[in-house]
C-alpha cells in the first residue's frame, strides 16, 4: 500500500476531465493536482517555454510526496515530456496522455485512417503521426489544429449552436471526410464530443482518452503494488492553479463535474 498522492499536472484546468476519470477509477487514491493557468493555454507557447513551466510544476508535486506524475495535456505531453523523464525519471514514474492512446488504437486493429484534432503546440509537434509511423506505419494519420475549440469550451460554448458552427467548420474540412476514427487529442474535447459524433452521424469512432488514460495510471499503480489503502476514509483532493480567477472557479464545474475549491500557488517567484 501507498497512501502518497497521485500529482497530475495541466496548461490549465481541461485535465480535469482526466483527474475526474481518475477519481472515478480509483477514488481512494489522493490527487494533487496543478494547472498553470497564468501560463494557459500552452497550444501557442515554445516547446522550450513549456518545458520550463513543467519543470517547475514537477518540482511543486514532488514536494508534495507525490508518487506518480501524469501530464493531463497533450500540449504539455508532446513538448515536455521527453525533457521532464531526463531529469526526473529516475525519481518517479511520470506518464504523458499520448502515448496510452496511441497503444489504444493500435491495439483495436480496426482503423486504418485516424484523424487527430489538437492545438497547434500538439499538431506542430508531430508526435501522433511520429508515434503512428515508428509502431503502426500503415496507418494513415490526419493530423488538424483547432485552435479556437479550448477557450470556446471555458468560456462554457458547448451544445449550442455556436459550438456547432466551430466544429461544423472545423471538420468540414475535406482531409477529415475519409477517417474511420477520430482521436479528441486535448482533455477539453471530451466536453464537445457528443457534438462531433453527431456531425459524423455514426460513421466515425470518436475517441475520448480519458478513460484509457486513467486505465494506465490504475496498471502503473498495480504493477509497483502502490494502490493506496481502500480501507481508509475517502481522501480529501487538492487542486492549485498559479493565477486564481473566478471564471477558472466557475469551469470547475464544466470539467471535474462538480464545484472544486481552488487555491492559488505561485511557484515563479
Amino acid at each position: 500500500m501507498d497512501n502518497r498522492p497521485i500529482g497530475i499536472l495541466d496548461s490549465g484546468i481541461g485535465g480535469m476531465t482526466i483527474a475526474a476519470a481518475v477519481n472515478r477509477l480509483l477514488p481512494h487514491e489522493r490527487i494533487v493536482f496543478f494547472g498553470d493557468t497564468a501560463h494557459h493555454p500552452y497550444g501557442d507557447k515554445t516547446r522550450h517555454a513549456i518545458a520550463h513551466f513543467c519543470e517547475r510544476i514537477v518540482e511543486f508535486l514532488l514536494s508534495h510526496n507525490c508518487k506518480l506524475i501524469l501530464i493531463a495535456c497533450n500540449s504539455a505531453s508532446a513538448a515536455a515530456y521527453g525533457h521532464l523523464m531526463k531529469k526526473f525519471g529516475h525519481q518517479i514514474p511520470i506518464l504523458n496522455v499520448i502515448d496510452p492512446i496511441v497503444d489504444w488504437v493500435i491495439e483495436q486493429d480496426r482503423f486504418r485512417n485516424i484523424g487527430v484534432l489538437g492545438t497547434k503546440a500538439t499538431v506542430t509537434s508531430r508526435v501522433y503521426a511520429q508515434k503512428f509511423a515508428r509502431l503502426a506505419p500503415d496507418l494513415k494519420v490526419i493530423q488538424k489544429a483547432t485552435p479556437l475549440l479550448a477557450p470556446m469550451i471555458e468560456e462554457g460554448f458547448f451544445n449550442n449552436n455556436i459550438s456547432r458552427t466551430v466544429i461544423n467548420s472545423y471538420l468540414s474540412d475535406t482531409k477529415l471526410q475519409n477517417i474511420d476514427g477520430l482521436i479528441l487529442a486535448c482533455t477539453h474535447y471530451p466536453l464537445i464530443k457528443a457534438e462531433i459524433m453527431e456531425y459524423y452521424s455514426g460513421k466515425v469512432e470518436v475517441i475520448d482518452s480519458t478513460d484509457v488514460i486513467a486505465q494506465e495510471v490504475s496498471n502503473r499503480l498495480e504493477v509497483s503494488s502502490s494502490f493506496a489503502d481502500a480501507d481508509v476514509a475517502i481522501p480529501d483532493q487538492h487542486f492549485y492553479v498559479s493565477d486564481f480567477t473566478t471564471s477558472f472557479q466557475k469551469a470547475t464545474q464544466i470539467f471535474f463535474g462538480r464545484s472544486l475549491k481552488l487555491e492559488e500557488k505561485l511557484i515563479w517567484e
